[in-house]
């Protein structure tokens, strides 16, 4: 700097590169930041947001009370998180002001859609209202089948929308990981038309259909839905705590090696 210049002069100069100084370590510290919320490759990182389902039915088998055992298996799942993905339960059990709460079928209008004489919605449509507010990426639904005589495991997807593969890809690797550390028997990924029971219907196919996997009522793009030992054949196991929490870290287990790859 010259020192014939006026002081006025070089007070101005040296306020303008403090300034810039001053704005510089700012944006680096918000470049830093941000770059914390970059995957590789630049691009931004999301955590996934799965949503659990267990079953609100108490009135599917003697002496067994279907939520409860479904429950169990959901909690050791969310107790199993390490969080690379968020979970999140969403339940009808114990709300109040509610009709079919606790009891009810997946595929039967007046336990659904229904809105009752008291103007009550039902607990399956409390429980997709709540899922469709957490905005979920992946949603699975855990229940107990019942009267097929078997000692199995099986995953059920809706039919004819567009994740429909994908969706009998996850339901393959859940089955696959429950039967591991169970000992069930692989009763394979079916259609929810398949069934063929009740009244509910997709509106898009016609088809019969699991009212909690239709994708006119649930936004979650992968949705699966599995129904887990027989309530009466497989009875001892259903009720074991121990195998519940196996079946429930077997879950969280597939869950987070699909979904917990963030930025991808």
């Amino acid at each position: 700097m010259s020192l014939d210049r006026h002081p006025k002069s070089i007070y101005r100069e040296t306020t303008a590169w403090t300034t810039a100084a001053v704005i510089g370590a700012v944006l680096l510290c918000a470049g830093c930041s941000s770059s914390s919320q970059l995957g590789s490759g630049g691009r931004e990182t999301k955590t996934m947001v799965v949503v659990y389902q267990p079953s609100h039915q108490s009135d599917t088998g003697v002496n067994f009370n279907e939520a409860l055992v479904c429950n169990g298996i959901v909690e050791s799942a969310l107790a199993a998180s390490t969080n690379v993905v968020q979970v999140h339960k969403v339940w009808s059990y114990n709300v109040q002001g509610l009709h079919h709460a606790r009891e009810g079928s997946n595929t039967k209008i007046d336990h659904t859609t229904m809105i009752d004489s008291l103007g009550r919605i039902s607990g399956y449509a409390y429980e997709l209202k709540e899922t469709n507010k957490l905005h979920p990426d992946v949603f699975i639904a855990v229940h107990n089948n019942g009267a097929t005589n078997r000692n199995a495991c099986w995953g059920y997807v809706h039919e004819g929308d567009a994740g429909e593969q994908q969706n009998r890809e996850l339901a393959q690797e859940l089955v696959e990981a429950v039967c591991r550390v169970s000992g069930l028997e692989n009763g394979g990924v079916l259609g929810d038309s398949s069934p063929n029971r009740n009244d509910y219907r997709c509106k898009n196919t016609g088809k019969l259909s699991f009212y909690s996997l239709d994708e006119n009522v649930n936004s979650a793009p992968v949705r699966v839905l599995l129904e887990i030992g027989d309530n009466k054949v497989s009875y001892d196991l259903l009720m074991d705590p121990g195998i519940q929490k196996k079946i429930g870290k077997a879950i969280q287990a597939v869950v987070e090696l699909r979904f917990g790859k963030t930025g991808t």
